[in-house]
């Protein structure tokens, strides 16, 4: 059980806010109730007197806490609706069946609660996700040469206005032929610290950031004009390796990732910042200043701090392994005590 005071404070405030970024970091037994919750549970919040915080779920069992029944504190969690769930496993079963309200009374779901949940939790209804997905094998299809009518019809598209109208919409122009597409694809992967993004082609990873990063839309947005691509939800090989090894690293198994990483994005001087990041080992951590120092710049700490803030795939470029020179934790895109959880764990 955490007892200190300042710890207890901090905590019971991140419970009132239903911060995500204390997702794992701490769980909350409520003493009137007898069950323990995430920091983002959505019942009522008890005053501060009847709480009290463990570090991992397993302690609130061992103090004879059940867990709740509305966050359910023993799963991995995410901000991922039952209902948001359903109907992302029912696009994966038939990606490229085409929706329609009626559709929706089969799941027992309204079709205004999967415009509304959708749209909050990933930027566009669920027709609208539907569409990306039914577009993303529409892409790999015209690049493997069938004929854009075919694939038109093939993707539920019954007017080439609405499939030339949907392909501009995500590409921002229409393809002539196999050789103007290039596709990469998005995908939500669970974790102990919440939800995070990753974004890859069928060879390399180009993002991977917590889903509540600040200006993480921005991050995708420019990522989209600058490399001229179209990035739409699914899964492929690539992302299911990552979604093992990510759910390894998290159990304390296997600090190894040998998914592969892009090189096309960032500043000459950037990707120099990040490959040094990768070379430190786990377990420890460096200063911006030593780093600097070790790429032969003792004066661009500043600089090499700017290029550790602007790295987009976290973990496998372990910009969390950087410190303050004073030993303080510095700053992190995914919250401080993320970043304290993740150097705990390399610790162990």
């Amino acid at each position: 059980m955490i007892s200190q005071p300042a710890l207890i404070d901090e905590y019971y405030q991140m419970l009132l806010e239903k911060n995500s970024h204390y997702e794992g970091i701490f769980f909350v037994g409520v003493r009137t109730t007898g069950v323990f919750c995430r920091p983002t549970c959505p019942a009522k919040k008890p005053k501060k007197e009847n709480c009290e915080f463990f570090k991992t779920a397993q302690e609130a069992v061992l103090a004879s806490y059940r867990p709740c029944k509305r966050c359910q504190p023993l799963h991995t969690p995410t901000t991922l609706s039952a209902d948001v769930r359903k109907l992302v496993e029912a696009i994966e079963a038939d990606p490229e069946r085409k929706w329609r309200d009626r559709d929706f009374e089969e799941l027992s779901i309204s079709a205004n609660t999967a415009r509304r949940q959708f749209l909050k939790t990933f930027g566009m209804t669920f027709l609208e996700y539907a569409r990306a997905r039914r577009l993303g094998i529409a892409f790999n299809h015209i690049r493997n040469g069938k004929p854009l009518i075919e694939t038109q019809l093939d993707s539920g598209f019954e007017s080439s206005n609405g499939f030339r109208d949907a392909f501009t919409r995500i590409m921002g122009n229409v393809p002539r032929s196999s050789g103007d597409i290039r596709l990469l694809t998005a995908t939500w992967i669970e974790t102990k610290l919440g939800p995070m993004m990753a974004i890859a082609d069928d060879e390399v990873l180009y993002l991977l950031e917590f889903v509540d990063r600040r200006g993480l839309e921005n991050e995708i947005l420019t990522m989209r004009k600058k490399l001229n691509v179209a990035i739409v939800p699914g899964t492929n090989k690539l992302l299911q390796q990552l979604t093992t090894e990510l759910a390894a690293y998290f159990e304390g198994t296997s600090m190894t990732f040998q998914t592969p990483l892009s090189t096309e994005i960032g500043t000459p001087f950037q990707k120099v910042v990040w490959e040094q990041l990768r070379q430190i080992p786990v377990g420890e951590t460096r200063s911006y200043k030593e780093l600097a120092i070790q790429l032969g710049k003792p004066t661009a700490a500043r600089a090499v701090a700017q290029a550790n803030g602007a790295n987009q795939i976290a973990l496998l470029i372990p910009c969390h392994r950087v410190i303050n020179i004073d030993g303080q934790l510095g700053g992190y895109g995914g919250g401080l005590q993320r970043k304290a959880w993740l150097l705990e764990l390399e610790g162990q």
